[in-house]
C-alpha cells in the first residue's frame, strides 16, 4: 500500500481523525484569518477607488470570495455525501454535514454584501435578479440540509437523508454560475477570471486573491473543528473517547 493510500485509510479512523483535526484546525484558522486581514488591508488602504463606482466597489473583496465559497462548499458537501452513500464511509458523512453551516454562513454574507452593494448601484436593496434569486435558493438548500440532519435522531440515517438532498441540490450550482448569461440580469457578468484575462485592473487583484486564499484556509479550519465535534458526539462511549476525556481531566 502506498504511503498516500495508507494515510487516507488511517484518516478514516475516528481516533486518528480526531488527533489530525485537533492539530491542524487551529493552524488553519490562524493562517486563514491572517490572509484575510492582509487582503482587507490591501482592499481598504492600498487599492485605489474604482473610476465608476468609487469606494463602494471595495465590498467586492468580501462579496466575491464569499460567493465563490458558497458554491464551492456546497459542491464539496455533495461530493462527500456521494462517497458516504456509495461506500458507507462514516467520516465522509461527518465531513459532509460539517460543510453545511459554514456554507450557509458564506451564502448569507454573499446575499447581505450583494444587497449592500446593490443599493448604490441599482437603487434598491433587493431585486429578483436571476443571480440573487438562485443564490437565495442555495441558502434554502443549505438550511434544508441542516434542518433534515437535525430532524432525525439516528445520526447515520440523518446524514444519508441530508446528503441525498445535497446531491440533488448540486444541480443548482451551474444555474447560479451561468444565470447572468442565460437571462437578462442586473447583475454584472464575470469580471474576475481564474483563467484568462480579468476585466479588473491588475493592481486591484492581489487583495482579492489574499481574501480568496484566506476564506479557503479558514473554511478548512472550520470544517475540521466542526467535523471533530460531530465525530466525538458519534463516538461517545467508545474507549478511545473515554481515555481522552480521562487524560484531559
Amino acid at each position: 500500500m502506498s504511503p498516500v493510500v495508507r494515510w487516507f485509510h488511517q484518516l478514516g479512523s475516528p481516533p486518528y481523525f480526531d488527533r489530525f483535526a485537533a492539530r491542524w484546525s487551529p493552524w488553519a484558522y490562524a493562517i486563514g484569518l491572517a490572509c484575510m486581514a492582509w487582503g482587507l488591508y490591501g482592499a481598504l488602504f492600498v487599492v485605489p477607488p474604482d473610476y465608476q463606482q468609487g469606494d463602494s466597489f471595495r465590498i467586492l473583496y468580501i462579496h466575491v470570495p464569499s460567493a465563490w465559497m458558497s458554491m464551492a462548499v456546497f459542491a464539496l458537501m455533495a461530493f462527500y455525501a456521494a462517497i458516504a452513500l456509495v461506500w458507507r464511509i462514516k467520516l465522509c458523512e461527518v465531513l459532509a454535514m460539517a460543510c453545511a453551516a459554514p456554507g450557509a454562513a458564506f451564502t448569507v454574507v454573499t446575499l447581505a454584501t450583494g444587497s449592500i452593494w446593490g443599493k448604490p448601484m441599482w437603487g434598491t436593496w433587493w431585486d429578483w435578479d436571476p443571480r440573487l434569486t438562485t443564490e437565495l435558493i442555495l441558502l434554502f438548500l443549505y438550511l434544508g440540509v441542516i434542518g433534515l440532519y437535525h430532524a432525525i435522531d439516528d445520526r447515520r440515517a440523518a446524514a444519508r437523508a441530508a446528503g441525498l438532498l445535497a446531491i440533488v441540490g448540486v444541480a443548482l450550482l451551474p444555474v447560479i454560475h451561468w444565470s447572468v448569461e442565460w437571462w437578462n440580469s442586473l447583475h454584472q457578468g464575470a469580471t474576475i477570471k481564474l483563467f484568462g484575462e480579468s476585466s479588473m485592473d491588475p493592481s486591484m487583484l492581489p487583495p482579492l486573491w489574499w481574501m480568496v486564499l484566506g476564506t479557503h484556509v479558514w473554511f478548512v479550519g472550520s470544517l475540521l473543528a466542526r467535523a471533530r465535534a460531530d465525530n466525538l458526539r458519534r463516538e461517545a462511549g467508545k474507549d478511545w473517547v473515554a481515555r481522552m476525556a480521562g487524560g484531559a481531566s
